[in-house]
């Protein structure tokens, strides 16, 4: 599966800072020091659906991650999966009577065109769950062999027992564990699980559903969980920098994958840190694709929103933060937008160089994207008020805009 085009990140003077960032397994912020190549997996979407905001305030959060890892003049090697095969996806097009797999490939197109509009930079290898899978079959009936599965009827279920560290990326108790597995595509009440949370790693052929050959696991379609594992392992190895993507995702997802991995290497743990976004309300509630209560970055555009204007509206809030999408969100990033396009047209300005040195300080510092917009506000005021005598400076804005915050100008 291809990723999108990627846009041209400009040349900045001096050198960026190293990331300090929020971990949700130590609960607290730590300091990243990858190696020459920086490791990051982010979760991507079930594309059942078009791009809403909530998704592209997750991918934005990490698009940062990879532009301070850049400014550090460190590689980046980005991996990000496609969920094309999943039961959320399979009840969509059922409902409106098309083809799984076209739906999967019309959406998934449309997410490229959103990212490739926010500006977003592309992974290095964009997988498909489907394409996946003959890597997925090998992983399971090693886990089986190492004796941490067990099967109903044909269904291979993962015992979260066999991995001493389950717990330590959520720390939730049982009773949580158990609601947000039932509420988060587990299956807690089903007779003969060893645990309520035990998810599953493959399922045995249903009929009118796909499936594949899962060689000694018999005919059937992998676990949501075992497919990000096994594509994170196979292109970044274990003990990678980043496991990213939103905070819905801490448990069960991040939580059984850290666990899949663990068991499968012996090695902890699975990521050095565990980089959650919060959520995007609409209308008091989370957006989501079950409410239905989505504003779409397609749909924006086609109203003729700029895409710069949408990226500032989600640099506006941090990103761990929970927030309210509303019409003055927007508003006020397009204000934004315009005043910024303004002070960097013009032919002078007041020194720019400490105004890098803010953005990449803001930015190391937990990715706080909502102090690099203010610094930049500060020296647009500067520029409306008196100008300035430096012919460089509006260049330089710019470009540190554009090299860390994705925006152009």
């Amino acid at each position: 599966m291809h990723a999108w085009p990627a846009s041209e990140v400009p040349a900045l003077p001096g050198q960026g800072r190293d990331l300090r960032i929020h971990d949700t397994a130590t609960g607290g912020t730590i300091s990243l020091d990858p190696g020459p190549v920086a490791r990051i997996y982010v979760c991507g979407i079930t594309p059942y659906d078009a791009t809403h905001i909530g998704h592209a305030a997750t991918y934005n959060a990490f698009d940062l991650v990879q532009r301070v890892w850049l400014d550090t003049k460190r590689q980046v090697h980005y991996v990000q999966n496609v969920t094309d095969v999943d039961d959320p996806l399979l009840e969509r097009a059922d409902r409106d009577g098309l083809d799984w797999t076209a739906l999967a490939e019309r959406e998934t197109a449309l997410f490229r065109e959103d990212m490739t509009a926010l500006r977003m930079l592309p992974p290095r290898h964009y997988i498909g769950a489907v394409e996946a899978i003959p890597g997925i079959v090998p992983i399971v009936e090693r886990l089986r062999d190492l004796g941490a599965t067990y099967e109903i009827d044909g269904d291979v279920y993962f015992s979260v027992e066999s991995d001493r560290h389950f717990g330590q990326v959520s720390h939730l108790d049982a009773a949580a564990m158990r609601l947000l597995s039932a509420e988060r595509g587990g299956d807690p009440d089903r007779p003969g699980k060893k645990n309520p949370v035990d998810p599953m790693l493959w399922m045995a052929a249903r009929e009118g559903e796909p499936s594949w050959d899962g060689g000694s696991l018999g005919r059937g379609r992998p676990g949501w969980h075992i497919e990000c594992v096994a594509i994170a392992l196979d292109h970044l190895g274990m003990g990678f920098d980043v496991q990213g993507g939103g905070s819905d995702l801490v448990f069960p997802h991040h939580e059984m994958g850290a666990s899949h991995a663990q068991v499968l290497t012996g090695e902890f743990p699975m990521a050095q840190a565990y980089v959650h976004a919060g959520m995007v309300a609409l209308h008091g509630e989370k957006m989501s694709k079950s409410k239905g209560n989505l504003v779409f970055v397609s749909r924006l555009r086609r109203d003729g929103v700029d895409p710069a204007a949408i990226r500032l509206a989600l640099l506006a809030h941090h990103y761990r933060s929970d927030w309210e999408w509303t019409d003055g969100v927007l508003q006020d990033a397009v204000t934004r937008l315009e005043h910024w396009r303004a002070a960097v047209s013009r032919p002078d300005g007041p020194p720019a160089e400490a105004l890098v040195e803010e953005i990449r300080e803001a930015l190391a510092d937990d990715l706080d994207a909502p102090a690099a917009l203010a610094a930049v506000d500060r020296w647009t005021v500067l520029q409306e008020q008196s100008g300035g005598t430096d012919p460089g400076a509006p260049g330089i804005v710019s470009r540190a805009v554009d090299a860390l915050l994705g925006v152009a100008l």
